[in-house]
């Protein structure tokens, strides 16, 4: 796993968004972050508002790095893995307990 070295001013912190029966649900991997939404088109949204708060709350109060790198949840980052190799994700029926990435990618610190 490539390690991601955020701080206050820069950095990166990488995403993914999935559907579990009717709500979408994006993590903000390295925060620790997961909102939900109606539509996936919500969930990005909340998350970058969630992202843009936590950040800002961190260069507020001066907190130490470590909270813009915290340890990876292993389900997500297993979806963040597959995703990032072009794994074909299929739909999955409402009795499979099993989700499927919609969307990843990272969001620059710098513009948060």
């Amino acid at each position: 796993m490539k390690a991601f070295k955020n701080t206050l001013q820069k950095g990166s912190v990488r995403y993914v968004v999935f559907k579990e029966k009717d709500t979408f649900f994006a993590v903000a991997l390295e925060f620790n972050v997961v909102v939900e939404g109606a539509s996936q088109i919500e969930a990005i949204v909340l998350l970058n508002e969630a992202i843009a708060g936590y950040l800002g709350s961190a260069r507020k109060f001066k907190l130490r790095p470590h909270v813009l790198n915290q340890t990876v949840d292993a389900e997500y980052e297993k979806m963040w893995q597959d995703s990032q190799k072009g794994v074909e994700a299929k739909r999955v029926t409402q009795s499979t307990k099993s989700p499927y990435v919609l969307s990843s990618g990272q969001f620059n610190l710098a513009f948060a």
